[in-house]
């Protein structure tokens, strides 16, 4: 008989043998993973939004920024729910029948409750934070000016309390037959190889 998924828990994983309960991995993750999708909602319209992020691990919870006004500040004050995700993906699995094939992944989806920090001296500490994940070879105050008062007042710096989590992934062994990656398209220019 198949599970109750409208009265299970939102952390409820489907295939429990692909389910991730190490915390040490999911907090290395959250520590790794480059982007997230937040996910809010406003009478009863979902809204997904990506978003550079950083994990703090003494406070178990996510911060990131966006405009100080718009759409992700706007559904967060009306509805503090959320929802964030984190995803890696590995080689796809080719199989001799169409259904069967299949991904490598880890994931990792987040449920908690979303606020604008007010407080200057957290807000600045976390805009730092941000700067430190995805700029570790430049120092604030010798390569740059740090996060000032007047910035603050031109962003909004959110809080994200996590209260339940939940991770999956899959992997396979490294000489599965016909395993290969991905061939990407990027965008970015930036990111086209000559």
């Amino acid at each position: 008989m198949p599970k109750d998924y409208l009265n299970a828990p939102p952390t409820c994983i489907r295939r429990g043998d692909r389910e991730v309960v190490d915390e040490t991995w999911m907090k290395q993750f959250l520590n790794t993973a480059p982007v997230g999708t937040l996910a809010t909602v406003h009478a009863g319209q979902p809204y997904a939004n990506t978003n550079l992020f950083v994990y703090d691990e003494t406070a178990h919870c996510i911060y990131l920024h966006t405009a100080r006004v718009g759409r992700t500040r706007a559904n967060a004050e009306a509805d503090d729910r959320v929802c964030f995700s984190i995803m890696e993906m590995g080689r796809l699995l080719p199989a001799a029948e169409a259904l069967e094939f299949s991904v490598e992944y880890a994931g990792l989806v987040i449920f908690g409750r979303i606020t604008v920090v007010d407080d200057e001296a957290e807000a600045t500490s976390a805009l730092q934070a941000l700067l430190d994940k995805y700029a570790p070879h430049l120092e604030a105050g010798n390569d740059y000016r740090p996060p000032v008062q007047e910035e603050l007042s031109r962003t909004s710096v959110f809080r994200i309390s996590i209260e339940n989590w939940s991770a999956k992934k899959k992997e396979v062994a490294p000489d599965f037959r016909g395993a290969f990656f991905f061939r990407e398209s990027p965008m970015l220019d930036c990111n086209r190889v000559p």
